[in-house]
């Protein structure tokens, strides 16, 4: 059945540098927005910054998957093969610092899936992955 576009709104302390990397950067088209927030079509899915100025930044928590440390929480998009390629080509000509460098895991075998970790403005963790047979997503 088709995908449903997920929805997901969080709280940034400061609204304009996040704006400009979810539009700029990631390069996913703004929607609606007012003084407070601002609506992204965030690679097919509605994703909202609100702004809360007195937002506290919680301390970082992280779990070792293959030697790497990643980050919790964290979101982002399950993307095609070619496009998570390509995402990845331009952020490393960005100059964005990845947590975890652009790899492959599982390399052949079942759930062969390419991912990355870097932060938003505010210290939000993101990945975005790809999966080279997407029927293996949830494949044990």
């Amino acid at each position: 059945s088709p995908m449903n576009p997920f929805h997901l709104a969080i709280p940034v302390k400061a609204l304009e540098p996040c704006r400009t990397f979810y539009r700029d950067v990631l390069g996913c088209e703004e929607g609606r927005s007012s003084d407070h927030w601002v609506d992204f079509n965030f690679f097919g899915h509605q994703f909202v910054i609100h702004q809360d100025e007195n937002l506290q930044k919680k301390e970082k928590n992280s779990n070792p998957v293959d030697g790497k440390s990643v980050p919790v929480p964290h979101f982002g998009v399950v993307l095609d093969w070619e496009v998570w390629e390509t995402l990845a080509e331009k952020m490393k000509e960005m100059g964005i610092s990845f947590i975890i460098e652009p790899y492959i895991r599982f390399r052949g075998q079942v759930g062969e899936q390419a991912t990355m970790f870097f932060l938003d403005p505010e210290g939000n963790a993101l990945e975005f992955k790809a999966f080279k047979d997407k029927s293996q997503i949830f494949a044990k």
